[in-house]
């Protein structure tokens, strides 16, 4: 995941400091010393992390932190709030046209999944009750048109291109002025990449900029390349001013520089952060909540608007009646582990937790074949059997083996996974934490 390395090596500073009942300035000067050497190593321009460095130290060594009972603790919060404004401070949202359509460029080098973004983007949009159509600008890159409407069907968004045509000027004004309205109130163009910057690729994209008057025009960036997205993203935001960028592969086994000092060097806010291969692994980017997830503080409000995106409240009220009545069976049991299942691979959701071990997570996720395979036990299940799991004997989980296709042992875990989540609802919805969150947890926490 983007930001483990760096993230592990600030808790372990924090982790030093918090230790100290007092710290010295030359605690928090050698503390100050290993954060810059991890920024560094996580590929963070020079210059920005002097900057950060200095704006830090400047906080940290005065009287009302040297003083404090906590001083560690003191320290944590600075360097998040100072990561925070880093990142740029606050949410940026996307610029909507009072009068349709809103127009989005998508701008970016090749492979740095600019298409599949714009795709995400397209999906992102349409939970917004926006429907955009998809624009294919990209004349040059063999089979990029074919990509792109392959995409477009994929989130259920409006496509259009001209065959033959190979003038992307004139396909984007002609598919912003044909719009219909009626159908469309978002046009996304996703424009050529070229394999690094040159002056035919920008000369292209300024004269589309030109042309359609963009509301947005939105880097695309690849979060894997480090330093070089932060080259990228000064050259074209000099030529084309974009209004913000989207952080691509983020989860990537990668350094993370690129997200700490884009916003710094550009000036422009990173609104989208995108992951996974889904066409939904797309997520407005919080500069404090990724902070936070950084120092291993958690990102709980994340966590939230992920399951209430998942969850259906009208089921999530139905089950915490359930739980209440000690009703929970082997339907709520499926029911709960497809939801969760939407929510993403469960090392991202458990990471967003306080205090989880991150590194501990590696490879957790959710078994897309197991779930098959627990779907198809459980729907071989008499009516009867699915609401009371006690009356399933020996001939019973023979009969329903053979009717999902498994073997026996696996109607057996399937029924001691079920006994087990039931154990540990009955314990979550009893934690004062949880029950902070009221219905906005899976399984009615």
């Amino acid at each position: 995941m983007a930001f483990e390395s760096l993230g592990e090596k600030l808790q372990q500073t924090f982790k030093k400091l918090k230790g100290h009942g007092k710290v010295s300035e030359k605690d928090i000067k050698e503390a100050m010393r290993e954060i810059k050497m991890a920024l560094l190593e996580a590929d963070v321009n020079f210059k920005v992390v002097k900057s950060f460095e200095n704006a830090v130290k400047e906080k940290a060594l005065g009287s009302e932190v040297m003083e404090s009972l906590t001083p560690g603790q003191q320290i944590i919060k600075i360097v998040r709030d100072e990561l925070t404004a880093l990142m740029g401070g606050e949410n940026s949202k996307l610029t909507v046209s009072p009068k349709p359509p809103t127009v989005i460029m998508m701008v970016g080098l090749q492979g740095a999944g600019k298409t599949t973004t714009t795709g995400k983007l397209a999906t992102y949009l349409k939970k917004q009750g926006k429907k955009p159509l998809l624009v294919a600008c990209d004349v040059y890159r063999p089979a990029a048109v074919k990509q792109l409407e392959v995409v477009a069907g994929q989130c259920g968004a409006g496509f259009f291109s001209k065959p033959g045509s190979n003038k992307p000027v004139e396909i984007a004004k002609e598919a912003v002025k044909k719009c219909d309205l009626s159908i469309y109130d978002t046009v996304i163009i996703d424009t050529a990449g070229r394999l690094h910057i040159d002056e035919e690729l920008m000369g292209e994209l300024v004269a589309i900029k030109e042309a359609v008057e963009p509301d947005e025009i939105l880097l695309v960036v690849d979060a894997m390349t480090g330093q070089d997205a932060v080259n990228v993203a000064e050259s074209f935001n000099n030529q084309l001013d974009i209004t913000g960028v989207v952080l691509a592969k983020m989860d990537s086994d990668t350094r993370g520089g690129a997200a700490l000092s884009v916003r710094a060097v550009t000036g422009k806010p990173i609104k989208f952060a995108a992951s996974g291969e889904k066409m939904d692994d797309l997520e407005q980017f919080y500069p404090d909540r990724m902070a936070s997830r950084i120092l291993g503080l958690g990102d709980v409000l994340s966590l939230i608007d992920r399951a209430e995106e998942a969850m259906d409240i009208k089921k999530a009220e139905e089950l915490e009646k359930k739980l209440r009545e000690a009703s929970f069976n082997l339907n709520d049991f499926l029911d709960q582990m497809e939801q969760m299942k939407k929510m993403g691979p469960m090392e991202n959701i458990l990471g967003m937790l306080p205090g989880i071990n991150t590194k501990a997570l590696q490879g957790a996720s959710i078994d897309e074949k197991q779930m098959e395979r627990t779907a198809a036990i459980i729907k071989s299940m008499t009516k009867k059997e699915r609401e009371n799991s006690s009356i399933i004997n020996a001939s019973r989980k023979r009969r329903i083996a053979a009717g999902s296709g498994t073997d026996v042992k696996d109607v057996n875990v399937l029924l001691n996974n079920y006994e087990n989540m039931k154990k540990m609802i009955k314990q979550m919805t009893g934690n004062k934490m949880m029950k902070k969150f009221g219905k906005k947890f899976p399984f009615g926490m």
